[in-house]
């Protein structure tokens, strides 16, 4: 009779980058401030509400191509105790357990939970910025929603809409997002319908939370692009106190005389790349400042589609040329009226020549000699040649944008400082488009249920805060502490991004033996990071007893 096998002494789990979230998540004190807000039965469940969004925000940042609304298969080999808490399984972590956690976060309130959480992040991260960062993008929707019941109130849709991913016939949901400027932490997210409109969403938005941003987070200034700019808005933002800084909409009649009157010869250097003036402006009935900025980034990218453009007008006035000269005219007033309406159209061409001529009618008599048989009418001849003037109006027209604030002060506000406030926009830009990242699994949702959408938009936001904390504490340490590492080719960079650090963390495993855990493949720029980051990530990371 053959012996039966013994069991296996040890075994291991993949760790990867995983303790870093985990430890950031609980720097930040989400879990905690998430238990402390939701009153919960724990006797009825698990893990707390708290430990099921560490879930998820471990999941979401995961980085493995898995639904972000997930299965204990994520965790499956995995330390769910190291990283989620003590006696945490990942069988805890089943969809029901998630379901529930999400339909908790709904019922508190998704938008005023994630402002207190961040705002306590911003608070443990010694974050106090000046600018605010506002934008908004869809989501696609999959599924069946709504029904016969109609909307409810507090409840997003899920509808078609305008789209940012360019499929308008899908449905969708849409996020309006809020970041901070110096590290593009995440402080206010918003889900909404699939037909919102930016327009009356921002507005909103602000005149709800506008007193937490200012008195919480210390904000001076909302930073947004031209959706937030209307006359009756930046009207109520004023009254309110709020002081704003956006983008002018270029199809405003001031604005485009604004720049039409600008002489680039006029312009004085502001920062690396752009040159600006300023004017004062009262539109809306609002005193502010535009600044009018030249950027020669913009002028290079717009050489070749406004050559294209001009060229264009140019051979079209060129064919309406020919049909031109083909006309005989009566009298000579009227060939040249013709040819003055013709030349006020013109735009991507001007004269090389031009002339009204006398036409004249001939006949062949009965010895094949052309007789002239009297006058005739008046014909146009000419040529045309592109126009230079016009490519550099297109170009200068490219290159130049307005952007405005309420805030009168120049002391308080430079023109480089209000410039460099507008183009901390690609901030918010950059957390959407880690959002909807195909790795993240994130730009289209599949929940049945309008709440839980609600609920995933507010976990997927947490999972960008984290990120963007991690990358902020590591690139600060590391300024900090003289230390760098090792960038994609090997080279020592102190601004490393924290999805190269994720992926340089992959391969660091947790060996459990009987008496022992080890942590294998941990190398030497690993460690720097982990203590760079502080003893709580380096507890993650270290071999102990069993």
């Amino acid at each position: 009779m053959q012996a039966p096998t013994a069991p296996p002494t040890y075994e291991s789990e993949i760790l990867d980058h995983l303790g870093l979230v985990a430890g950031m998540y609980d720097e930040l004190e989400i879990g905690e401030r998430i238990d402390s807000c939701i009153a919960q039965d724990l006797d009825q469940r698990e893990v707390s509400v708290g430990q099921a969004v560490k879930a998820m925000v471990l999941n979401g940042l995961g980085f493995v191509q898995q639904s972000l609304y997930l299965t204990p298969r994520f965790f499956k080999n995995r330390p769910t105790d190291r990283l989620i808490g003590e006696g945490v399984e990942p069988e805890h972590l089943n969809d029901d357990a998630l379901g529930r956690a999400l339909d908790c976060l709904y019922d508190y309130g998704v938008t005023e939970l994630f402002r207190d959480l961040s705002a306590h992040a911003a608070a443990r991260l010694g974050l106090t910025p000046r600018f605010a960062h506002l934008d908004a993008t869809s989501f696609l929707a999959h599924g069946e929603y709504g029904g016969d019941e109609g909307p409810e109130n507090g409840v997003i849709q899920v509808r078609k809409g305008y789209s940012r991913d360019q499929r308008p016939d899908l449905n969708q949901v849409v996020l309006n997002l809020m970041v901070e400027h110096k590290a593009g932490l995440p402080v206010l997210v918003e889900p909404l319908s699939g037909n919102a409109s930016d327009q009356g969403s921002f507005r909103e938005l602000i005149d709800r939370h506008v007193d937490h941003l200012q008195n919480v987070h210390g904000f001076d200034y909302v930073v947004a692009d031209s959706a937030l700019y209307s006359a009756g808005h930046i009207q109520d933002l004023d009254e309110a106190g709020t002081k704003f800084v956006t983008r002018v909409p270029g199809t405003l009649n001031e604005a485009r005389q604004a720049i039409q009157n600008t002489d680039l010869a006029d312009l004085k250097p502001l920062s690396n790349g752009y040159r600006a003036r300023e004017k004062i402006s009262e539109y809306g009935d609002v005193k502010q400042r535009w600044l009018i900025v030249y950027s020669e980034a913009a002028a290079d990218r717009a050489s070749e589609s406004a050559a294209n453009r001009r060229d264009r007008e140019h051979e079209a006035e060129k064919r309406d040329l020919r049909a031109l000269e083909m006309r005989e005219f009566s009298c000579r007033e009227d060939a040249e009226k013709a040819l003055s309406a013709f030349e006020e159209e013109l735009a991507g061409s001007v004269w090389a020549e031009k002339q009204v001529l006398q036409a004249a009618r001939f006949t062949i008599d009965e010895e094949g000699v052309p007789v002239e048989t009297g006058e005739a009418g008046y014909l146009l001849q000419g040529t045309l040649v592109p126009s230079e003037d016009r490519l550099a109006q297109l170009v200068k027209k490219k290159s130049l944008f307005i952007v405005a604030t309420n805030e009168l002060d120049k002391e308080r506000l430079s023109g480089k400082e209000l410039l460099e406030g507008y183009k901390g926009q690609s901030k918010v830009e950059r957390g959407f488009r880690f959002l909807k990242d195909p790795q993240f699994v994130a730009s289209s949702l599949f929940l049945e249920s309008e709440r839980r959408i609600m609920a995933l938009l507010m976990v997927m936001t947490l999972c960008l805060l984290v990120y963007a904390a991690l990358q902020w504490r590591i690139r600060q340490g590391l300024k900090e502490t003289g230390c760098s590492y090792p960038d994609q080719k090997g080279n020592p960079t102190q601004r490393p991004t924290a999805r190269w650090v994720f992926q340089s963390f992959e391969g660091i495993h947790v060996l459990h033996t009987r008496k022992q855990q080890f942590i294998l493949n941990l190398e030497e720029y690993h460690r720097t990071v982990v203590s760079i980051l502080g003893p709580e990530y380096e507890r993650l990371y270290v071999s102990h007893p069993t």
